[in-house]
């Protein structure tokens, strides 16, 4: 039903989820980041309070292993749970319980860690972390090399249709937020698109909000910089 990666850039710091299900709109509900602290990405049969709660445990100073037991135990339902996380020094931890759906798997490589359920093969998750571990450019552009190879590798059982992919720096909103919420056909497909059409104006959309008076202009009528 679910696979998604998180992950961290080593060299920027920025942290970063990519998702996709054969459920509408998934980042809505999985996808959870808070700078400098964190990533959790939450599913299988999704409790969306998971990933908040980590994020308090994390930014506490507890490890995500002990901050992802700990959040389980207090909600209970642990075994219908699957759940990733890493922290903002790159330490990974993946629960899948023993109600996970169909065929499964979590597995950690350097700096991130992804999961699944409802796949074609387990093998799948591995292709995520080797296409990752692999991949050059933004941590953006990593992160969606992930999920290709996930297609690649038979994805999940049944068809995918909702994407999304958030990464988080030192600002305290996402810097990439884009979400692909009902497709037919190919929504990660159309999640590239969007990074395609997004990536060079990433650094325009920070500038205009931190120093509006000297940003580049917006090209609208009525703006004559």
């Amino acid at each position: 039903m679910t696979f998604s990666i998180v992950a961290r850039c080593a060299e920027t710091g920025q942290l970063g989820i990519a998702i996709s299900s054969s459920s509408i709109a998934v980042g809505a509900r999985c996808p959870w980041l808070r700078p400098g602290v964190g990533a959790v990405a939450t599913q299988n049969i999704t409790l969306p309070a998971l990933g908040p709660e980590v994020l308090d445990q994390l930014e506490s100073g507890l490890s995500p292993e002990h901050a992802v037991d700990k959040v389980l135990t207090r909600n209970g339902y642990s075994q219908y749970r699957q759940l990733t996380a890493i922290d903002h020094l790159g330490r990974t931890v993946h629960f899948s319980g023993s109600e996970t759906l169909g065929t499964h798997n979590a597995m950690s490589g350097e700096q991130c860690v992804a999961a699944g359920n409802m796949l074609a093969d387990r093998s799948v998750i591995e292709a995520m972390v080797a296409a990752f571990e692999n991949g050059e450019g933004q941590l953006a552009d990593r992160l969606l090399a992930a999920m290709h190879a996930a297609i690649a590798g038979g994805g999940e059982a049944g068809p995918v249709h909702s994407a999304a992919m958030v990464v988080v720096g030192e600002l305290t909103w996402p810097i990439i937020n884009l979400r692909v919420d009902w497709a037919d056909q190919d929504p990660i497909g159309k999640l590239q698109t969007l990074w395609d059409t997004y990536r060079p104006q990433v650094q325009d959309y920070i500038d205009r909000a931190l120093a509006p008076d000297k940003s580049p202009g917006y090209g609208v009528a009525g703006d004559d910089r």
